[in-house]
């Protein structure tokens, strides 16, 4: 059964309006319990927890619609905090706020891949030469360290290198290979999944941006091949665009996968006629994929005798314009609210 504590503290969450009730560690753990109990109580315990989600979220569409009913705030005019509550000039509504769609739409993201059997690790947004580019099989001076283009700070980490503003979340594949490691000695597969805000030094047009959200994937046992890479990111896309897909890989280089690849997907949009959204093509070329490179696997102490993996990397501004048609990723950060408000 679930903790009744948990549940009764995630609800207060709920009530309050806080959206990050459904995308807690907490809930998460919940899910990722389901993987550890006795085939036989699976059914009862997931029919728990997503009468939890679905309960959470009934509390916060009303915690939404009690907002609405609040007068509006003026957010310039000058106060204290001692100036009481009637009193302080109002303008502003409080109900026009709303979650950021590429938040809303991780959500939903992760959402699948809990169902899949992964578990989510946060990135982070400043790192070390070492988890960049050295731990991931790029040695020093190759020229695939200037594909990145990478921001760096002024700041120098122990070597006396500069700290880097991420340029993907790979940096996190040999923190989680280690932090994820036991799970290998206990029979069980390193299945995770890394959200983060990645920075890159872009010629900023409709398709590229400097700031952008990625999604980092990488999964390691015992007989795994590149047949359960496509799988796996086939069931994921299908099940995010609701609808039957076509994918295919075409040969690529990247230092940390080896066999590498690009994995493309038939337009869902045109159903592989040609539009606009995949410039005639039929197909969309999405992310990037392959096996984890033998030298990255050691590097996190894993015997690569005896375990294979695969990784993928792909931008999530880019699956969401997919979805929805949105012909330029600068709209997500430019705060249009004319564009926003869509997605309300």
């Amino acid at each position: 059964m679930i903790d009744q504590k948990l549940a009764e503290a995630l609800k207060d969450r709920a009530r309050t309006g806080d959206q990050t009730a459904l995308r807690s560690p907490e809930l998460k753990s919940l899910f990722d319990q389901l993987k550890t109990l006795p085939a036989e109580e699976r059914a009862a315990f997931g029919q728990s927890v997503n009468e939890l989600r679905q309960e959470l979220q009934s509390l916060l569409a009303g915690a939404r619609d009690k907002q609405e009913q609040l007068p509006p705030i003026d957010t310039t005019a000058p106060f204290d905090a001692n100036t009481p509550f009637d009193a302080r000039p109002r303008l502003l509504d409080s109900g026009q706020g709303s979650v950021h769609p590429l938040m809303t739409e991780l959500a939903q993201i992760l959402d699948i891949f809990y169902r899949m059997g992964f578990t989510a690790v946060e990135s982070r947004e400043i790192d070390d030469d070492f988890n960049m580019f050295g731990s991931l099989n790029f040695p020093e001076g190759h020229p695939a360290r200037d594909d990145y283009d990478t921001f760096m700070t002024v700041q120098k980490d122990k070597q006396n290198r500069p700290f880097i503003a991420p340029a993907h979340t790979s940096t996190m594949q040999n923190r989680v290979l280690k932090r994820l490691k036991p799970n290998l000695e206990k029979g069980e597969p390193i299945a995770a999944v890394i959200p983060g805000r990645v920075f890159r030094n872009e010629d900023l047009d409709a398709r590229h941006e400097h700031t952008f959200y990625q999604l980092e994937g990488v999964y390691v046992d015992k007989g795994v091949n590149v047949g359960h890479l496509i799988a796996a990111l086939k069931t994921f896309l299908q099940e995010y665009y609701g609808k039957e897909l076509e994918v295919r890989t075409n040969p690529f280089y990247f230092p940390f996968t080896e066999p590498s690849f690009e994995f493309m997907l038939s337009c869902p949009f045109c159903d592989k006629k040609g539009c606009q959204i995949c410039s005639q093509a039929g197909w969309i070329e999405l992310l990037g994929c392959g096996m984890i490179h033998p030298k990255v696997l050691h590097a996190a102490g894993i015997d690569t005798n005896e375990y294979t993996g695969f990784a993928w990397g792909g931008g999530i501004d880019r699956l969401v314009m997919m979805k929805y048609g949105v012909e330029d990723v600068r709209y997500f950060h430019s705060a249009r609210l004319d564009f926003l408000r869509q997605f309300a």
